[in-house]
């Protein structure tokens, strides 16, 4: 089972990002007996919660290294650091959530586990859209948006590397975005695989309980964990990953 630690990363402002960092079992006791691909995960709106810590330990169980920046450390109650992160999102490739993201993909790349290797990015809803844009230049090997937005204009994703993607049927916000960005990718010619889960909705990948559960099954976005989908994405996903990131072993 994947080990993980509670981080935090210097930023160059002089500043702290948290973070959670998951290790496989094999490398927690001595983190430099990889070096392996890594992977850094976006959360999604609910930020660094107990699903996507689920998340990273899953990629960290399949082998890779896996951190999650908490994007929305020191920006105020809830509501408003959602706000702001979605406003640094939008200042494509300058605004704070890009500085920081790369600040943390080039911490991972050098920690003893990952030692220079590459780097992957697996994004969910918000920071789906968030991995999406950034993988537009940045200098990572594969992204992984998971019924993320999408831009309109396909030009705006020229640039972007191979991309694993997964949307739910009943997700009547963001479904519409899977044909979108299935042009675009077969347009600009990169290497992709865009699948959509008819059955399942948004936040398929998440188990949330209690008022918010109830709460986002009667949204139009269906909100609910489906673990068929959840499964065969996983399957997808990881079998993308070892083709243009490279084997967790490597």
């Amino acid at each position: 089972m994947a080990v993980i630690h509670d981080i935090d990363i210097p930023l160059p402002d002089g500043d702290r990002l948290p973070a959670a960092l998951a290790l496989p079992d094999a490398l927690a006791a001595d983190p430099s007996g990889g070096p392996r691909p890594g992977v850094v995960v976006i959360h999604e709106l609910l930020g660094l919660d107990g699903n996507i810590r689920r998340i990273a330990a899953r990629f960290a169980d399949a082998g890779y290294p896996t951190l999650v920046p908490d994007f929305f450390a020191g920006l105020g109650p809830k509501p408003i650091c959602i706000a702001r992160f979605a406003r640094g999102i939008g200042q494509a490739g300058t605004g704070r959530p890009y500085r920081q993201l790369a600040t943390a993909q080039a911490w991972l790349a050098r920690h003893a586990s990952v030692d220079g290797g590459p780097i992957g990015v697996a994004g969910f809803c918000i920071g789906g859209g968030f991995a999406i844009l950034y993988a537009v230049g940045a200098e990572i090997a594969v992204v992984a948006p998971f019924y993320a937005p999408v831009p309109e204009d396909a030009e705006t994703l020229r640039g972007i590397c191979p991309t694993v993607a997964s949307y739910g049927g009943r997700d009547r916000t963001f479904a519409p975005a899977a044909g979108r960005l299935e042009a675009a990718l077969t347009e600009l010619g990169v290497s992709h695989d865009v699948k959509t889960y008819p059955d399942a909705g948004h936040a398929f990948m998440s188990r949330y309980g209690g008022w918010i559960g109830r709460l986002g099954r009667r949204l139009p976005t269906h909100v609910g964990y489906d673990p068929a989908a959840a499964e065969d994405a996983w399957r997808r996903t990881l079998a993308f990953f070892a083709r243009h990131l490279g084997p967790a072993d490597a």
